[in-house]
This record gives structure tokens, C-alpha cells and sequence, in this order.
């Protein structure tokens, strides 16, 4: 069977993260049945390198050939929109864009119009050392004039402790480890901040957080939704 419209999910970084993410998507379809849902297939690829490891030791290679050799598979399934659950490896996306004949959405871009649309000017972003340091989310918002403010060494000791020590590792997530994120970045002067990896957009489907805080990956779903032609659920 051909479908006008089909998302390809890269996924697998890791790959519960992969799973929060088509539940986003479910979520936020306007659906009343099976079929009202858009066809999607999903690669959850876990066998993919670190992405922060391999970025801050500048061996990318093997890790980028496998991240197109995943996405030319998923547009040889028939995906004509591919979503990649993993802030860190948009490190690669316009590369990857460049290489492959589907449209990738931009979780990062579509996170920083977001904020900019509510008229947010300074966010703090919680992420990878690999997002952190190649300036990522920096850069996306700094074109759409907002300040995009890293933690502290310290306290992006904890978001890693999170990511990598706790959510990787299948645990919910220290809310003491994140009452003193949340502290700091407020005290930085953010007037909101964004869950710039996954694995947080994880934590939060275990500790709901306030508004202050925008799920980029939730951000990524309604595009895909959207993009692939559906309705959004009005929540």
C-alpha cells in the first residue's frame, strides 16, 4: 500500500526517548480511530555512536555515515518527512539534508521559532555537552534575536548526571538534581528554558515541569504531525 504522506522516525538515542517521541505524536493527533493516524516507520537505531562523545573527540565520520546510511533507508521505505529524536545529532542535520532527497525536520530551528513566536528572550538550554559546546541552540536562537544562556559548569554537571547517569540508564530522574538546575537557570536571568535533549524530554514524562520550560521534542511532533498533513489535538 503507497501513502501520499509517511513520517520516518532515526531514532534510537536513545531508543526510549525514540518511544516518548511517537507517543508525542499520537498524543498530539487528532484522531478518533486507527487510520485517523499517520503512517510512520520507525528505525531505532541504538547501535549509532555517542553523539557527544564522537562530537567532542572530532571522530564524526563513522557517526555520520551511519546516521545516512539510516535516514537513505528510511526514504527508501517511502518517508517523505524524516524526524530524528536526538538534539545532539542536529549537529549533522543540515549535512544530512544535503544528502538525502526527504525533508528533515529541524527540531532545533522549530524549537527556537517556538519561543520566538511567545516572544522569549533569553532561554536557558538544557543539553548534551556535545549541544552545549558546539553552540547549537546558540546559534538558532541568536538568528532569531534571543540570548540562549548555558548553565554553569556545575550545574551542567547535574543535566549530564541526568542524562547519562539516571534517564540512559532507565531510572525517572533525580527532581533534587533538577530543583537545583531549575534554581540556577532562573537565577541566570532566563525568562524560559528549553529541554534540549531528549532524555529531559523523558524526565518530564515522569515529573511534569511548568510552562517555563519548552519540550523541543514535543515541539518536533506537532511539526511531524502537521508536516505529514493531519490535524492537531487541541489540548
Amino acid at each position: 500500500m503507497k501513502y501520499e504522506t509517511k513520517l520516518g522516525v532515526l531514532g534510537g538515542m536513545g531508543p526510549q526517548a525514540t518511544q516518548v517521541f511517537y507517543q508525542f505524536v499520537l498524543d498530539r493527533t487528532d484522531a478518533a480511530k486507527d487510520q485517523d493516524h499517520l503512517p510512520a516507520v520507525i528505525l531505532s537505531d541504538t547501535g549509532i555512536p555517542d553523539r557527544t562523545a564522537a562530537i567532542l573527540s572530532g571522530n564524526t565520520e563513522e557517526l555520520y555515515q551511519r546516521l545516512l546510511g539510516d535516514a537513505k533507508t528510511l526514504e527508501a521505505c517511502g518517508c517523505t518527512v524524516l524526524a530524528i529524536p536526538c538534539n545532539t545529532s542536529h549537529y549533522f542535520a543540515d549535512r544530512l539534508q544535503g544528502d538525502i532527497g526527504v525533508p528533515i525536520i529541524h527540531m532545533l530551528r522549530e524549537a527556537a521559532a517556538a519561543l520566538a513566536a511567545q516572544g522569549k528572550k533569553r532561554p536557558g538550554i538544557l543539553a548534551t555537552d556535545g549541544t552545549i559546546q558546539t553552540g547549537l541552540y546558540q546559534k538558532e536562537c541568536a538568528n532569531l534575536g534571543m540570548e540562549a544562556v548555558a548553565p554553569d559548569p556545575d550545574t551542567q554537571k547535574l543535566v549530564m548526571s541526568i542524562i547519562y547517569d539516571e534517564i540512559k540508564q532507565g531510572e525517572k530522574g533525580s527532581r533534587e538534581k533538577f530543583a537545583h538546575i531549575d534554581r540556577a537557570i532562573r537565577r541566570s536571568g532566563c525568562d524560559c528554558a528549553i529541554l534540549a535533549c531528549t532524555e529531559l524530554s523523558v524526565f518530564a514524562t515522569y515529573h511534569p515541569l511548568p510552562s517555563f520550560y519548552l519540550d523541543a521534542m514535543m515541539v518536533m511532533a506537532e511539526r511531524a504531525v502537521e508536516r505529514c498533513g493531519y490535524p492537531l489535538r487541541t489540548i
